[in-house]
């Protein structure tokens, strides 16, 4: 079951994660199944332990396996899942997770601020502000529908953009480097945009996460971003040793 990867050009851990993808979208391995030991993998792969390790660390991290001290390593929940304390690249998240990203754009023009945008975006009511709103897909499935305000004074030139070859996200990052942020997660009942976008009934709960993006010179965007709640997940790892260590 290993040979097709025995002459493949990629580094040997994109082999490991790769093949670990594979068994997981062709339903071989499902969740809560548990999956090759390091060991296993390193043998037949041919590589350090350490080689297979770093696949299995890059999956665990990206939510697609999840460790189970002195058990081993699982298939963990289905569902993609987005890093709550990191503002990632949404297109990067599915393609790490071996998937195809695509996106439909809906909106993007220019909009009068209203009080309440304009008081998030720290500029004036009625200024003018770019709006988009963007459906994000994986292996064609929406996953997030991207509602976006931005301050033109940091990104004059976001209204012309194609933001089917490069995300709104990725596209601020280039131009007013990201220095803080703020989230806010919520369940939401979506309204009828959003669930018809989302392929969801309206009476289904959606997560909604707030987030307001800062540079070093001000406020650069609102973001409202609602995913389906029974297909998408957000979460995290915190290692409290290493915090404890770094606090001593």
């Amino acid at each position: 079951m290993f040979d097709q990867y025995e002459h493949d050009v990629e580094p040997k851990y994109i082999q490991i994660k790769n093949f670990i993808l594979g068994r997981i979208n062709s339903g071989v391995w499902v969740p809560a199944d548990k999956v090759y030991s390091e060991n296993v993998l390193a043998e037949n792969f041919s590589v350090s332990r350490m080689t297979a390790r770093k696949a299995i660390d890059a999956l665990c991290s990206e939510g697609v396996l999840v460790r189970s001290q002195g058990l081993g390593t699982f298939v963990s929940d289905t569902r993609p899942m987005s890093a709550l304390l990191e503002i990632q690249n949404i297109a990067d998240e599915v393609r790490g997770r071996g998937h195809s990203y695509a996106c439909r754009i809906l909106t993007l023009d220019r909009i009068k601020n209203s009080s309440y945008t304009a008081m998030m975006l720290a500029m004036q009511e009625g200024q003018a502000a770019f709006h988009s709103t963007i459906v994000h897909l994986e292996d064609d499935r929406a996953v997030q529908y991207e509602d976006r305000y931005v301050n033109p004074g940091f990104a004059p030139e976001y209204i012309i953009q194609d933001f089917t070859s490069i995300t709104p996200n990725a596209y601020l990052s280039e131009v007013a480097p990201l220095t803080e942020a703020d989230h806010v997660v919520e369940a939401q009942l979506p309204n009828g945009p959003i669930s018809k976008a989302l392929q969801m009934s309206r009476k289904d709960p959606c997560l909604k996460i707030t987030r307001r993006t800062w540079s070093i010179k001000g406020v650069v965007s609102i973001a409202y971003l609602y995913h389906p709640g029974d297909r998408y997940r957000i979460g995290g790892h915190l290692n409290f040793q290493n915090t404890r260590s770094m606090s001593e």
